[in-house]
């Protein structure tokens, strides 16, 4: 054990640190793929830049550890809404027909991860190579603060206004704090699909998945508490079958030398994912997406200037 701790290219503190950021960043709306690129550069972690953008690579098994424990975390503080949701959901196949608001959703957020699960599939490969630079990385970042800051001033012309007009009074009895606003099950399918398609750019690294699909959500007329909540719903299959579908690595040779500080890592990624959606589910209960996307555009510049 402690010759393969000695030979291990991760270290654990290392791993703590991956592990907090991946469970911060993939709820927080400035993008954990990005994160993981430019940090490692800051801090001089060189044979983890390298490891980055190989096709197959220790790295990258470390991550999917990372992805499995996060998409846990959101899970567990989702936990009573995905049993509504599933029951609800078996209850519609069975009957034939959609009986009430969490077979809805079920349904809404099926139809929402088929696009980046498709996307995902054929073009992550593809995308990580490419895209995950350093440079490249910084560069998205600027622009998902662009995104996020659009979004929030789109959300306030007539477009938007009319969209939400249509469900006030729904909204009203349910006693929301934004009479302004859609109940989030009036959402039709087809809007769900728009929401699914926006989550595929956050398969370049700088473009965060729970920003892009929070934007596409508000720009329906959603408030910002239903918007993140569809958003953290929408990201815990698609991360969780992510992270199931390149499990098997985790039992390749390239895990052999960092099976502990994956576990480590992972129990810190598990941690800071359901503290951070706890906290962000009630930020945006009275927030918007204004600090985030100052953060993405200042940091965003500044590590275009570092890089270029």
């Amino acid at each position: 054990m402690l010759l393969a701790t000695l030979h291990s290219p991760i270290s654990y503190f290392q791993a703590i640190v991956l592990g907090l950021l991946q469970g911060i960043t993939e709820l927080f709306p400035v993008s954990s793929l990005g994160h993981s690129v430019v940090l490692p550069q800051l801090f001089g972690w060189t044979s983890l830049v390298k490891a980055q953008s190989a096709s197959s690579s220790y790295f990258l098994t470390f991550l999917v550890g990372l992805h499995v424990a996060t998409a846990l975390g959101m899970l567990l503080f989702f936990i009573k809404d995905w049993i509504r949701i599933i029951s609800a959901l078996l209850v519609s196949i069975k009957e034939r027909r959609i009986q009430n608001a969490d077979a809805r959703l079920g349904w809404l957020l099926v139809i929402a991860t088929i696009p980046a699960g498709i996307m995902g599939l054929v073009f992550e490969k593809l995308f990580r190579t490419l895209f995950a630079r350093p440079l490249a990385a910084a560069i998205f970042l600027v622009i998902n603060g662009i995104i996020l800051l659009v979004g929030e001033r789109a959300r306030q012309k007539s477009e938007s206004r009319a969209l939400a007009r249509s469900a006030a009074d729904s909204r009203e009895l349910l006693g929301k704090s934004e009479p302004t606003s859609r109940v989030l099950e009036t959402l039709d399918f087809k809007e769900s699909v728009i929401i699914g398609v926006a989550q595929v750019f956050a398969l370049l690294a700088g473009i965060s998945r729970s920003g892009i699909t929070m934007v596409a959500g508000l720009l329906r007329g959603l408030n910002h508490e239903d918007a993140a909540r569809f958003s953290f719903l929408l990201a815990t299959p698609i991360i969780f079958a992510a992270g199931v579908y390149k499990l098997p690595s985790l039992l390749s040779s390239n895990a052999s030398a960092v099976r502990p500080e994956i576990l480590v890592g992972a129990v810190f990624a598990f941690i800071a994912a359901f503290f951070s959606v706890r906290f962000l589910t009630k930020y945006f209960q009275t927030r918007n997406l204004y600090p985030f996307a100052a953060y993405c555009l200042a940091f965003g510049s500044l590590l275009v200037i570092r890089f270029v």
